[in-house]
């Protein structure tokens, strides 16, 4: 199962401490652990933290030959506050190393037997990147997995690119508040503020239809989740635990589909064995916990 994940990787800085980050990274860790063979392609500074960044990446375990040193911009970092509930709030800091990623030869080479591609639509906020990102699922087969993870971070959104990157995937990632606003952002709906669960249907089937996608992952924190494919929906209960922080739980959850569907497991297994994953990392400190064995 060879993946490539395009896009930030970074250091998030938590109140308990600084974290490797970046949701590319964080599914590509967890991605890895559930048996994919995993590449990053991203970029960091000529500095100290890129340097202990990847660093960091080789002891996780994860292969770093694609990650690139930009000798002009600084490792990326984000800021990161907790709200009293463990939900994240960023402070992306921008003109960094990983906004100028390249599509290399080796890149190339790698996404061409590639049986999943994953980029995220904060990766595609500069325009090189953004052409990066389309050279790169321009050479995949067509077979594969075209994963978009839709992560909203304002500043950084921009309908256009947003409609370009909902036409090259064929899976997609997003959360209940993100639906709500690409609802409002398309036309969809007026209202940004109602999440019911027959307008998740609803406009979950809008975008899956209207993009013919593979399937809809749509995670909704405390209310569950739910798996939209084949004209079916598939719907998983949260589970009840003591969260530390919900920082990566979406990007693990995003790891356990993509490996499930590229494994053939029926769409139940892989729906709670997502939510049992997603769920443990919300009991961790940061976005790179080691599965328990048996996980």
């Amino acid at each position: 199962m060879k993946i490539l994940a395009i896009g930030e990787v970074l250091w998030d800085l938590l109140p308990s401490g600084r974290k490797v980050g970046g949701a590319p990274t964080n599914f590509a860790f967890h991605a890895m652990q559930l048996g994919g063979d995993v590449r990053i392609l991203s970029r960091v500074g000529n500095d100290d933290l890129g340097r202990e960044l990847i660093e960091f990446c080789r002891s996780l375990g994860l292969a770093t030959e694609l990650i690139e040193t930009d000798v002009s911009a600084p490792t990326g970092t984000v800021g990161v506050e907790l709200s009293a509930e463990g939900q994240p709030k960023y402070t992306i800091h921008e003109n960094v190393a990983w906004d100028k990623i390249e599509a290399t030869e080796s890149a190339i080479r790698f996404v061409q037997n590639a049986d999943a591609i994953y980029f995220g639509s904060l990766a595609a906020r500069t325009e090189p990147a953004l052409q990066t990102i389309q050279t790169l699922v321009s050479y995949t087969k067509p077979s594969a997995l075209r994963v978009l993870d839709l992560n909203i971070r304002d500043p950084f959104v921009d309908r256009n690119v947003i409609e370009l990157l909902l036409q090259l995937c064929n899976v997609l990632k997003l959360n209940d508040e993100e639906l709500s606003r690409i609802a409002v952002m398309f036309g969809v709906t007026s209202d940004e503020s109602s999440r019911s669960a027959v307008l998740h249907s609803r406009l979950s089937s809008w975008l899956s239809n209207n993009y013919g996608l593979k399937m809809l992952i749509l995670t909704c924190g405390a209310q569950g989740s739910r798996l939209f494919a084949d004209g079916k929906e598939y719907v998983c209960e949260s589970r009840k635990i003591d969260v530390v922080d919900t920082v990566g739980a979406g990007d693990a959850f995003t790891a356990v589909v993509v490996i499930g569907l590229l494994s053939g497991l029926p769409m139940e297994t892989i729906h709670e064995r997502a939510s049992e994953i997603a769920a443990f990392v919300c009991t961790q400190s940061g976005a790179t916990p080691r599965l328990p064995e048996g996980r």
